[in-house]
């Protein structure tokens, strides 16, 4: 039942021309709309119904020839269709996520999540489908001299046990070689490089290294293929092509237009990424999952809610921990390469694909994999500015200059809860927020990122503007707190492994940070408690973890504005006791260990103001370009 409904929707997507959806951009919509194909449409008719509409989408481009070649598609006249079983509302909104595309900054075909990230729908459901197929497996030839594949032939169906592509088993996802279908592609097809200039001339020194000789379905539509295609651009520019530019939705209640923060984004955009990404790991999920399998609908629900089979570590906010967990990079490497070799030899031939040599190939998915793998899945989860509903900077920031040599780790103390949803961790930062700018009369919320227990980091100044968050020394590293009140307790390993590992790791490799950074508690350099003592304890057993007397600093700090001479200055992002700090006397000792004084009551997500003209693009920009709304410096 579950793969007939999943046909329909798929082709709904593919051949519905883009419109105005009636519903909000939410996965809760998409959802909605599998529950209702999975109430009206009989299993036995969904998937021919399906396969017709796949066949007749007017896109015939290179992702169309994968989904029609791996996802077994067949031909069928349109004039047999049966009328669309979705209520209007619904059939607009398929229309509204057709197909994922960039055009002119906006992103087409996304819907946000539940948990704050925006999803692109197109690769999500292809890999949904492969893996209720079992992960078709198709073998590659080892020469070429035969004819060439099209996508309208039909292949035969043998039952196998694939090669394992998968790493090592993620917290959540069974262990287990799914049953597969194993197809020949003819083992002599055209040479794509015949009667093109040396090929090799490009790459003298380049030698492929073990041919792919298998192309494993649900990694080719969901990520190989577009990532060998993207990269494969990017080569004949001899540079990179961006990987997971964010974005800025019109509002978050209900969402209808996603602008992009940078308008010259590839198609390989966070959203994009997301949506293969979860297509990959519900797709091997459904692979290895005995009949009956769940309804999509259901899975989806659990999948971007509290988790899989009641395991919050198996949900969206984690994908990416546990995509990694799915396939190594050699292997990725082999699936992309492999997806390229593929699409040489369907017709027809992709324009870019037909001077290609296998030495060619090879290097372009060591390049896709190797930024992938980096710059994605080695990265911690950031939600910028605009996802939490930030309220534009005050005055003029000042630049950092890259990279800097400090991380300074902070616990926000209030709210000492820690935020374990995006509703709860959003409101936090816009609560934090509003008492550093009102209260304190800081420009900004002071931190440079904060960290939720959700499994994501939120922007707060991000890399390139001066924070307030560690007095004296803000100019010269990094502020990040973590959620809640660490003196007695430790934050999730989620969160601790993203300051210890992830974060810094994803700033030295985009030398935004030193590789030799020494990192801090906020209690060596101001007078406080922050930390916690729990949380300082272990900081002391990180490999980066200087040992710095407070006694050893000796440094002048400028009293903020908003005390008199006779109180004293309350250090940048502690305020625990802030709604009477500005009462205390000078002969008083105090020590501050946290953030934020006003209580949380009244802040939930229906209030979150406009993210498009409050704080649009406030995410990290280059620094010689500074993210709006900050003015130039």
């Amino acid at each position: 039942m579950a793969q007939g409904v999943l046909w329909i929707l798929l082709g709904l997507l593919l051949w519905s021309d883009p419109g105005t959806a009636s519903l909000p951009l939410l996965m809760d919509s998409v959802i909605q709309a599998l529950a209702e194909l999975e109430q009206k449409v009989p299993a036995a008719k969904a998937r021919h119904t399906a396969s017709a509409w796949l066949m007749s989408a007017p896109n015939s481009g290179p992702h169309n020839r994968l989904y029609h070649f791996l996802l077994g598609a067949r031909s069928l006249n349109a004039t047999e269709l049966d009328p669309c079983p979705l209520s209007p509302e619904l059939l607009g909104l398929t229309k509204e996520v057709a197909r994922h595309d960039v055009r002119e900054g906006k992103e087409y075909g996304v819907v946000l999540a539940p948990d704050g990230s925006t999803v692109a729908v197109e690769p999500l459901l292809a890999g949904l489908e492969a893996g209720l197929q079992g992960r078709r497996v198709i073998n590659l030839p080892l020469d070429s001299m035969a004819a060439p594949w099209e996508t309208g032939d039909t292949f035969p169906d043998v039952v196998a046990i694939a090669p394992d592509v998968r790493a090592t088993s993620s917290p959540g996802l069974r262990d287990g070689s799914p049953d597969v279908t194993t197809a020949d592609i003819g083992a002599n097809t055209p040479d794509a490089t015949k009667g093109c200039p040396d090929v090799q001339a490009s790459l003298p020194d380049a030698k492929a290294k073990s041919p792919p000789t298998m192309v494993d379905s649900l990694l080719a539509v969901t990520l190989a293929g577009n990532l060998g295609l993207t990269f494969l651009r990017g080569s004949q520019t001899q540079r990179h092509p961006d990987l997971g530019t964010e974005g800025c939705w019109d509002q978050l209640s209900a969402p209808r237009t996603f602008m992009l923060l940078d308008p010259k984004a590839s198609l390989l955009t966070m959203a994009f990424l997301n949506g293969a990404l979860d297509g990959v790991i519900l797709g091997d999920y459904l692979s290895r999952t005995p009949e009956p399998q769940p309804s999509l609908s259901h899975l989806l629900s659990q999948y971007y809610g509290a988790g899989v089979a009641r395991d919050p570590g198996f949900r969206s906010n984690f994908r990416r921990q546990n995509g990694a967990a799915l396939t190594s990079a050699s292997i990725l490497a082999q699936q992309v390469w492999g997806t390229l070799v593929l699409l040489q030899r369907l017709e027809p031939v992709h324009p870019q694909l037909q001077c290609m040599s296998q030495e060619q190939l090879a290097q372009v998915a060591a390049n896709a994999t190797k930024e992938f793998t980096e710059a994605f899945l080695g990265c911690p989860a950031i939600h910028p500015r605009c996802r939490w509903g930030a309220a534009p900077y005050r005055g003029r920031p000042k630049l950092l200059q890259l990279p800097l040599g400090f991380l300074y780790v902070h616990h926000t103390y209030v709210p000492a809860p820690p935020c374990t949803d995006f509703t709860r961790c959003a409101a936090n930062m816009r609560s934090m927020q509003r008492y550093h700018q009102d209260t304190q009369g800081w420009g900004d919320i002071g931190y440079s990122f904060v960290v939720g227990s959700d499994g994501y980091v939120y922007e707060g100044r991000g890399w390139h503007w001066v924070g307030a968050h560690t007095l004296g020394h803000n100019s010269r590293g990094f502020g990040v707190a973590i959620v809640g009140n660490y003196t007695a307790a430790l934050p999730t390993e989620a969160a601790l492994r993203t300051v210890r590992d992830t974060l810094p790791s994803c700033a030295v490799r985009a030398g935004l940070l030193r590789p030799d950074y020494a990192l801090l508690g906020h209690r060596q350099l101001v007078r406080t408690d922050c930390p916690g003592d729990a949380l300082f304890d272990l900081l002391r057993t990180w490999p980066h973890f200087t040992a710095v007397s407070l006694r050893s600093l000796h440094y002048t700090a400028r009293r903020p504005s908003v005390y008199t001479s006779s109180t004293r200055p309350l250090p940048p992002a502690c305020n625990s006791c802030a709604r009477t700090a500005s009462a205390r006397p000078t002969s008083r000792r105090h020590v501050y260990s946290g953030n934020l004084g006003p209580a949380f009551a009244g802040h939930s997500a229906g209030n979150i103001p406009d993210p498009v003209t409050s704080a649009y693009a406030a995410s990290a920009q280059p620094q010689t370009q500074p993210a709006c709304p900050f003015p130039s410096s």
